[in-house]
């Protein structure tokens, strides 16, 4: 293409020219040019501003662009020297682009830019902030695997490009690699492990009666105000736990986190709904632009929503109805599939009001009529989403009720000899919540159970078994 060609299709395209002020108030903060490049609208920079922020960049500029990929530099030449000027006029230390960059893009910019300036896509934007929330073995070993597979590409085009200058590095290269190779085994065993282990946590969990309930949904979409909402409602002692089972540091009941990532980790408290003992695990926030690669590398923290019983899909009722669509797919596009139910809640009710709840109602139902099952496999699955407001408790029992609905349930009804041996069934049934009445009469008593299938049938095994052979 010409550079003729190219200034024309950047007639739509915005930029700035000028330098601008940071948009973070610490000094020291690095200073940082955002670019951003769209086939179809103008680029909106607000989302990538606000993570280079929480990452602790002062964003000083930006340049964006709307046209097709440019192989080279992903802009198109014109803007890509555009974005070199003002870099150099901003004295930016960083580059940060909002998209994902080929090896190929990522060096070529590099080269184009002012020596010392550093280029930060968006996966390694978001790797960076995942370093900082990471606080935990499980949280840790993730960031290890996301962070190695995202480096080996570009590692690979390092070595080719200076094997091609010197022939003799290309030894060296070979051996840089293949330790990047080797470590990536290493961190995929370790986690292998770890989901082991969450299995086998899971299995215990669910044979002591408990239903697991997860939360997911994109970042700052209010997860984790709507998971200490429930829990504190409903159950004052649900003190939280970590990964491995630890007891974990609180906020508060309604603490909101400005910040996109307070944790890796998932957060488990208990909670009683509709009158089952469940654990509610709080996850970290979905994001739009992150390769395949990247999130299968947090599989163990996914595998919480894809394993619960039931998922609530938290979407944010304030966003606009273009937001909401992407980061719903972005949502749905992490998880995948699940092997339970799926709850969609319309979180901060209160901020919209009943105008713009319904807008966002409707927001919902065209994105999820919109999507294409290929992309999100139970996206036919969802229902009409469930309005709450972890702030002032609206909607929060109506979603208990469907939470409940969702859980898998047996019932059983049975008699047996009022003695020791009943007494001991119907005491272990106790302990795991599936005992919903008892009535004695005369030496007999009959107990009816409700609860998860499993603990049902095994209560029911217990109490038939204290029936003595006729």
């Amino acid at each position: 293409m010409s550079r003729d060609d190219d200034a024309t299709n950047e007639r739509d395209a915005s930029s700035g020219p000028e330098p601008s002020e940071p948009d973070a108030a610490d000094p020291d903060a690095a200073r940082a040019v955002v670019a951003a490049r769209s086939d179809g609208e103008p680029p909106d920079t607000t989302e990538i501003r606000e993570l280079a922020a929480a990452a602790g960049y002062a964003v000083v500029g930006e340049v964006t662009q709307r046209r097709r990929e440019d192989p080279t530099y992903d802009l198109g030449r014109g803007k890509a020297e555009e974005l070199m000027r003002l870099a150099a006029d901003a004295g930016a230390e960083a580059v940060i682009y909002d998209g994902g960059l080929s090896p190929g893009q990522t060096f070529s910019l590099g080269d184009l830019l002012p020596a010392g300036t550093a280029v930060i896509d968006r996966p390694r934007l978001v790797l960076e902030l995942f370093a900082d929330a990471a606080d935990s073995r499980a949280a840790d070993r993730q960031l290890e695997l996301a962070r190695l597979r995202y480096e080996l590409p570009r590692l690979r085009e390092a070595v080719a490009r200076d094997a091609s200058e010197d022939v003799r590095l290309q030894p060296e290269g070979d051996s840089r690699v293949l330790d990047v190779e080797k470590r990536i085994e290493s961190a995929e065993r370790a986690l292998d492990e770890i989901a082991d282990d969450r299995a086998a946590r899971r299995a215990e969990r669910r044979a002591a009666g408990f239903d697991l309930i997860a939360l997911a949904g994109y970042t700052n979409a209010g997860k984790s105000t709507l998971a200490r909402r429930l829990a504190d409602e409903v159950d004052e002692a649900g003190d939280p736990v970590d990964d491995n089972g630890d007891p974990a540091a609180d906020v508060g009941p309604l603490a909101v986190a400005d910040r996109p990532f307070e944790t890796l980790s998932t957060t488990t408290r208990r909670a009683t709904i509709g009158d089952r003992r469940t654990l509610l695990t709080d996850t970290v926030g979905f994001l739009d632009g992150l390769p395949h690669e990247s999130v299968r590398s947090f599989r163990a923290t996914i595998e919480s929503v894809r394993t619960a019983d039931c998922a609530l899909l938290v979407v944010d009722a304030s966003d606009d109805p273009a937001d909401l669509r992407r980061k719903l797919l972005a949502s749905l596009s992490a998880i995948e599939t699940t092997e339970g139910h799926v709850v969609p809640v319309l979180s901060k009710a209160d901020e919209v009001g009943s105008d713009g709840l319904a807008d966002a109602v409707e927001a919902y139902e065209a994105a999820v009529d919109g999507l294409d099952p290929r992309d999100a496999p139970f996206v036919d699955a969802l229902r009409s989403p469930i309005p709450v407001s972890a702030r002032d408790g609206t909607g929060l029992a109506d979603l208990a009720d469907a939470v409940a609905d969702a859980l898998p349930t047996a019932t059983a009804s049975v008699s047996a000899p009022n003695g020791g041996a009943a007494q001991a069934a119907l005491s272990w049934a106790y302990d795991r919540g599936v005992v919903a009445s008892v009535d004695y009469e005369g030496e007999t008593v009959a107990v009816d159970l409700a609860g998860r299938p499993d603990v049902v049938a095994e209560a029911e095994r217990r109490l038939n078994g204290a029936v003595p052979p006729s």
